[in-house]
């Protein structure tokens, strides 16, 4: 595959609820990827649209679909169309606001979310749906740190609390000898270095199984 592209289901698209491929299952794979992120059931969840998402989010299912991103559904759960109010029961507060200008992540189908756990604990994920249900992740603030990544997935975040600077080496060989590293960057945060990779091929279950038992509340989007 070529481009932006990782296999010829990003062009075919999912299986999925909801009449837009873009608006839709995209949405589903932005909230996902920004609750990925969070770590955690956020208590409150601020979602801005920019540009086409702005204009056509209620009628063509944005707002469920992010909703239901947010509660961990696929975007083929017969679910997904009841997801605002399922997260107002798990206790969810979130709100869509559709704002003027253009996209800060330059593209027309732009969600920035804001999560928040109603303490200190806030996370910023800007995310757009770029077409088939495939997604890109264009910024991340983590901690008051904002992150840029290239954008599409799949995309590893991991906090190292020890500044240890071996096993980050490791980290890396083991992200390009299994799906060809691209991009790296790290980040000083409040409790530690933020590292960001981004892959050229998608991990395997098997691999991705494997970063998360040997490297503690590593993230990796997919």
């Amino acid at each position: 595959m070529s481009g932006n592209y990782r296999s010829v289901f990003d062009i075919i698209g999912p299986v999925m609820v909801g009449p837009s491929s873009s608006h839709t299952a995209g949405a589903v794979a932005i909230g996902k990827a920004a609750r990925s992120i969070f770590q955690e059931v956020p208590k409150k969840v601020t979602v801005h649209y920019y540009e086409s998402f702005a204009k056509t989010h209620r009628g063509h299912g944005t707002d469920f679909a992010i909703a239901a991103g947010i509660m961990g559904f696929p975007p083929d759960d017969a679910r997904v169309p009841m997801a605002p109010e399922l997260a107002k029961k798990a206790g969810i507060d979130i709100r869509f606001v559709e704002e003027e200008g253009p996209s800060p992540i330059n593209h027309p189908n732009t969600a920035i979310l804001d999560l928040s756990d109603g303490d200190q604990h806030n996370t910023q994920v800007g995310g757009c749906s770029v077409g088939g249900g495939a997604i890109e992740i264009r910024s991340i603030k983590v901690q008051g740190v904002e992150l840029h990544p290239s954008g599409p997935l799949p995309i590893v975040l991991y906090l190292d609390r020890d500044k240890n600077k071996p096993l980050i080496k490791g980290l890396a060989k083991m992200l390009d000898e299994s799906a060809k590293l691209k991009k790296q960057q790290t980040k000083l945060v409040h409790d530690g270095e933020l590292y960001e990779f981004d892959m050229l091929k998608y991990l395997k279950p098997k691999q991705i199984a494997e970063l998360k038992e040997k490297f503690k509340g590593i993230v990796c989007l997919k």
